[in-house]
């Protein structure tokens, strides 16, 4: 099916709502796989990269390309024609960066938790405070959310079903990962803050939950920016934490 643009819904749900005819509502079940209900353990996971062209900027220039064409027209309305002619190849030669979709769809979904740690996890790395160090997550997450120009992620959001087999099982690995972060620092913030209103675990879905599905309703351009997004999001989320609004 294919995906069409996203459109602006008025309705009093407020000015930046959008929608789309393919978008139902998605469950965490949905965007982390069967094993998001396994014990999160923590550990360090790497896997090797993949050589998808002759060096890791042509990589990234498929993947780029790539998304943006499973943005449009869905995962099962993309043709490996569709994505060649976009990326400038023939369909010979993408197979021959690719592999496969299923591979492609990976590489995408992985350069996307590349951005991930890129832009989030390794800049709130040297934040000493907790409490700081989880509201800098929170904005810096947002952004990646809601910023147009890395479609990558919402490929992660939306697409996840569509990845099979051991591949959609590593993407849900760097998925556990980033969980079980967020986890651990909830918990170092409750425990410096002497309040917990509900665990850790719940806590870090829940944040999830609403961060991640901005894609689907949030337009940059309308009345609400992202500062007063990002802000009114933190404050809510310190509230049900710990029961105030972040300082």
């Amino acid at each position: 099916m294919s995906r069409s643009n996203p459109t602006e819904v008025r309705t009093a749900a407020g000015p930046n709502l959008k929608s789309s005819d393919t978008h139902p509502f998605v469950s965490f079940r949905a965007l982390l796989g069967p094993a998001y209900v396994n014990c999160l353990q923590p550990s360090v996971i790497d896997f090797p990269p993949v050589k998808m062209g002759a060096d890791k900027q042509k990589q990234r220039e498929i993947c780029r390309i790539a998304a943006r064409v499973f943005f449009e027209k869905g995962y099962d309305g993309a043709s490996m024609q569709d994505i060649a002619g976009a990326v400038g190849l023939t369909k010979a030669g993408l197979y021959h960066h690719v592999g496969s979709k299923n591979r492609l769809l990976f590489e995408i979904m992985n350069y996307g938790m590349d951005i991930l740690h890129e832009t989030v996890i390794d800049r709130v790395k040297s934040v000493a405070d907790p409490r700081e160090r989880l509201r800098q997550t929170i904005i810096g997450h947002i952004d990646l959310i809601v910023r147009a120009r890395d479609l990558e992620i919402t490929v992660i959001l939306h697409e996840n079903r569509s990845l099979k087999g051991a591949l959609r099982r590593k993407i849900n690995a760097r998925k556990r990962e980033y969980i079980q972060m967020l986890e651990d620092l909830i918990a170092q913030v409750q425990r410096e803050g002497g309040k917990s209103l509900m665990s850790p675990r719940l806590a870090a879905f829940a944040l999830l939950g609403i961060v991640n599905w901005l894609y689907q309703w949030y337009r940059p351009e309308g009345a609400i920016k992202e500062p007063e997004l990002a802000q009114s999001y933190a404050d809510f989320f310190f509230r049900g934490l710990m029961g105030e609004a972040q300082r």
